[in-house]
């Protein structure tokens, strides 16, 4: 059988019962759809999680208070002691090598107000320091000043997203106050927009004096992370070692995995991040695959009816000298044009909706060329594998028993 009969005959037999073929390619073109959309969420939210750890800081390694376990660098949960200090942080800084900057910081949550309007925001007690650090920019303003550190100056800095929250969108807030934990405080700058989400999020924070955060709003001298800047990514497990058997010392302690501390680098939680990110994305797809398998037993049924259908006509076709490979062919190519149909139709809907996610929910998505490539050839291979059976069955049948079928 020729290529160019094949598919006029594949053709006339797909659009002959136009409702049960697009019923059967609907169930591939949700599973394709799902399939894309669940690898785009998850990708996106990867990249997403990926570029606001780089956003945090270049070769960025931090030191937090909590219990952790074995190893050269100590890692564990945070926890909620208290037992780093300004100390720590000077020793550090003094006596690491590979260090080219430490930022002290002193971290709380509190309601703000500024006239009619509040939110609830994360206060950052800071240090010159940690713009340095954490590549932070002012938009307006200026941001801590070692004076304000040194005087307990009731300043602060806001993040843009918080800003908007108190005073309006792309309001001029400097020099207005705002009042955290019933104590005013005067704004003396605007951050530039990071484009960061979640719990910290640098966009929606306000930076204060450490001093003022330490003795005004927590009433204590502690600090619940310290923030360091190695000299390059080469330097960062030295000076990860370095601040371990430092801090041992510092705070007395024998046994690293009863460490009172916890030191982790921006390797680390991305390493992390990838990891738990990339299960999820596969858990999605997984999820979503289970909608192609019933597209393909739907195409293995549509297939199979079909067969019962065209009894005679296959008894016909046998006895006028088609071949079994020219029967099973024809079975086969059916199946594969419906999937492969479905597929095209899944990809572009699953493209679209990802694209709409983005646009319209403001869901991080991320749709790769991989992921549509792999989609598009799982939907061939299921008309392949799902269209096997019926088509060895319709070539096995026997043309005298065919053609006596009612």
């Amino acid at each position: 059988m020729r290529l160019d009969d094949v598919l006029e005959e594949t053709a006339f037999s797909v659009s002959s019962n136009k409702v049960r073929s697009a019923l059967t390619i609907l169930g591939i073109v949700v599973g394709i759809a799902s399939v894309i959309v669940m690898v785009a969420i998850g990708q996106g939210a990867q990249a997403s999680i990926t570029n606001s750890i780089n956003q945090a800081g270049s070769n960025l390694i931090m030191v937090m208070p909590g219990f952790g376990g074995g190893g050269g660098a100590v890692r564990g949960a945070r926890g909620s002691a208290l037992s780093l200090t300004e100390e720590d942080a000077q020793a550090i800084q003094s006596q690491v090598q590979g260090v080219s900057a430490v930022s002290e910081e002193r971290s709380t949550r509190e309601q703000v107000i500024a006239g009619a309007n509040n939110t609830n925001t994360q206060i950052m007690g800071a240090t010159p320091a940690y713009a340095t650090v954490h590549k932070v920019e002012v938009a307006q303003g200026q941001f801590i000043q070692p004076d304000n550190v040194a005087s307990v100056a009731r300043v602060a800095v806001l993040g843009p997203t918080t800003r908007d929250d108190l005073f309006g969108t792309d309001a001029n807030a400097v020099g207005k106050r705002v009042r955290i934990n019933g104590i005013d405080f005067l704004v003396i700058g605007v951050t530039v927009s990071k484009g960061g989400s979640g719990f910290n999020n640098q966009d929606d924070m306000i930076y204060a004096p450490l001093t003022s955060v330490q003795q005004l709003l927590v009433g204590d001298s502690h600090l619940s992370e310290i923030s360091v800047e190695a000299d390059s990514a080469n330097d960062i497990t030295s000076v990860e070692q370095q601040i371990t058997t430092l801090l041992l010392s510092r705070h007395k302690i024998s046994d690293p995995t009863q460490a009172d501390f916890n030191v982790l680098s921006q390797s680390d939680i991305a390493a992390t991040a990838t990891t738990i990110t990339g299960t999820f994305t596969i858990v999605l797809a997984s999820i979503a695959g289970i909608s192609l398998l019933v597209g393909g037993i739907g195409i293995m049924n549509m297939m199979l009816t079909a067969v019962t259908e065209r009894t005679r006509e296959i008894g016909l076709r046998k006895a006028v000298g088609a071949r079994r490979a020219d029967i099973s062919v024809q079975f086969l190519a059916e199946s594969v044009a419906l999937t492969f149909l479905g597929g095209l139709i899944g990809v572009l809907l699953g493209i679209g909706m990802s694209a709409g996610l983005t646009a319209f929910a403001g869901i991080s998505t991320q749709v790769s060329i991989p992921s549509v490539l792999l989609a598009a050839g799982v939907s061939i291979g299921i008309g392949v594998v799902f269209g096997y059976y019926p088509a060895l069955r319709a070539s096995g049948m026997n043309p005298v028993e065919a053609l006596r079928y009612q």
